[in-house]
C-alpha cells in the first residue's frame, strides 16, 4: 500500500451580502466569502490537499473559476467530486487536519458541525476529520478581519 500526504491553502476576502460556509456549513455572520463558488475556504484547501497528495494538480484545474458549471458551486459538492476523483485514481483517504484562520466571528460552537459534514462530503468517520480554528491576533489579512485562510494537510493512501 502507498501512503501519499498532501497540503492545501486557501483564502477568501469578506464581504457584506454574502453566506459564510465553511466546512460544508453555513455559519451566521454578518459578512460571507467572496468566489466564484460558495467560496468556502476550508473545503477549498481540504480538496487541494487530497488532490495534491494524489499528484492530480489543484481544484482550479478541475474546477476553475471562469466555468460557468463551477459558478456557486457549495464546497459539499466540491469534496464529493474530488472524493469521486481520488476513487476513479485508486486512492482512500486516511485522515484530514485543517485549521481555519480567521480573526471573527468565534468558530469553536461550529467545529463539530463542520467535521461531520466535512466527513460526510468525503464519506469519511468524523474522527478522521480534525478541523481547528485559530486568530492572527489582529494581524495580517485574516488577523484584520478581511479574510479568512485555510490550511489543510491529508494522508491518503492505495486501495
Amino acid at each position: 500500500m502507498k501512503m501519499r500526504i498532501g497540503h492545501g491553502y486557501d483564502v477568501h476576502i469578506l464581504k457584506e451580502g454574502r453566506a459564510l460556509m465553511l466546512g460544508c456549513t453555513k455559519i451566521d455572520y454578518k459578512l460571507g466569502l467572496l468566489g466564484h463558488s460558495d467560496a468556502d475556504v476550508l473545503s477549498h484547501a481540504i480538496a487541494d490537499a487530497l488532490l495534491g497528495a494524489a499528484a492530480l494538480r489543484d481544484i482550479g484545474y478541475h474546477f476553475p473559476d471562469n466555468s460557468p458549471s463551477c459558478e456557486g458551486m457549495a464546497g459539499k459538492t466540491l469534496l464529493e467530486k474530488v472524493k469521486k476523483i481520488l476513487d476513479e485514481n485508486g486512492y482512500a483517504i486516511s485522515n484530514i487536519d485543517a485549521t481555519i484562520i480567521a480573526q471573527k466571528p468565534k468558530l469553536s460552537p461550529h467545529i463539530d458541525a463542520m467535521r461531520e459534514n466535512t466527513a460526510n462530503a468525503l464519506g469519511l468517520e468524523k474522527d478522521q476529520v480534525s478541523i481547528k480554528a485559530t486568530t492572527e491576533e489582529g494581524r495580517g489579512i485574516s488577523g484584520n478581519a478581511d479574510a479568512m485562510c485555510a490550511h489543510a494537510v491529508c494522508l491518503i493512501c492505495s486501495k
